[in-house]
């Protein structure tokens, strides 16, 4: 199993180990066996509150690194209203981070690529310790 391999089996473990979070959609797309080829991981994520949690990561190696390509964590309330979304699309330039971002409701931060494990974990803090 590739370093690469174990990456996605992880994020796949950390989402199907959390028996409390409803797991509406999810996808691997390995596509690393293809040279510059990404791989990408899609899912959707319902919380007991009916809030969800869309994950959009493709992935490359270089060498022996695995890089974000592309990411996003867009974490919503039940009712569409968005809480907070970390993506890399390159749309604020004057962040100093650019292209990571984090929105949180109308406002832009700087901020570095999360794990989804730290994405967890700040839900957890919305939801429990509200």
């Amino acid at each position: 199993m590739t370093h690469f391999h174990r990456y996605l089996g992880r994020l796949q473990d950390t989402i199907v180990s959390r028996q409390e979070i409803e797991v509406e959609e999810m996808e691997i797309l390995d596509r690393s066996d293809r040279p510059g080829q990404t791989s990408e991981l899609y899912a959707r994520l319902c919380f007991h509150d009916n809030s969800q949690l869309q994950i959009v990561e493709k992935l490359i190696v270089e060498r022996y690194t695995i890089i974000k390509a592309r990411y996003a964590y867009h974490y919503q309330k039940a009712d569409g209203t968005l809480v907070f979304r970390y993506d890399n699309v390159p749309h604020h330039p004057e962040i100093k981070t650019y292209p990571h971002h984090k929105h949180i409701g109308e406002k832009i931060a700087a901020t570095r690529p999360p794990d989804l494990s730290e994405v967890l974990r700040e839900i957890d803090g919305i939801l429990y310790n509200a």
